[in-house]
């Protein structure tokens, strides 16, 4: 049984609730809780190149960038968002099946570093694969991953009725709640 280290509730500020009876939540209220809880455990001033989240069919369904990380050697101009969401989850698989057959059942795999970025996972129970691209310096980013599914993706993709359940094709997520709830959270980090 894979076992998930949240953020203690007795850490958490009153900000966080569970959802009221109201379909939709200031996301900036969330979004200030996890920031807060963030700072008390410094966490915080980092740098988050990207986030891509994978589904069950190994295609990317949402994909965000804020920084190009400098001196990676790619070239930016020749690179498209589609080409390096394929490259993160190839290595992220590649890793992992290496990470089982050393390590036996147990899924160890949390993050690996280069000499340029920080790569960071987080898989759901329903097999959604959270990827985050962090500087080098920063701590392991599982509990926020794990936070962003719960109090964005699950309240603003899950729980609307106008989202599809798969995504089919590689047609991403368009939810403007989530989008603006998950910038909000990732610059309140940097």
């Amino acid at each position: 049984m894979n076992e998930h280290h949240a953020i203690p509730l007795s850490c958490l500020p009153s900000a966080i609730e569970p959802p009221t009876s109201s379909p939709l939540r200031n996301p900036i209220t969330v979004e200030t809780g996890i920031i807060n809880t963030l700072r008390a455990n410094k966490l915080l001033n980092m740098v988050v190149y990207s986030f891509y989240i994978f589904d069950r069919h190994t295609e990317c369904v949402y994909v965000k960038s804020w920084m190009a990380a400098e001196g990676t050697g790619a070239a930016p101009v020749l690179s498209t968002s589609s080409d390096d969401a394929k490259l993160v989850f190839g290595t992220v698989f590649s890793l992992r099946n290496m990470v089982r057959k050393l390590g036996g059942d147990d899924d160890a795999f949390i993050s690996y570093r280069t000499g340029q970025y920080k790569l960071h996972f987080y898989e759901t129970p329903a097999n959604l694969r959270f990827v985050m691209l962090t500087d080098t310096g920063s701590a392991s980013m599982r509990n926020v991953l794990h936070q962003i599914y719960i109090n964005l993706w699950v309240e603003y993709v899950v729980k609307n009725p106008l989202a599809p359940v798969e995504h089919k094709g590689g047609a991403g997520v368009n939810n403007e709640l989530f989008e603006l709830g998950l910038d909000q959270f990732i610059r309140g980090m940097m």
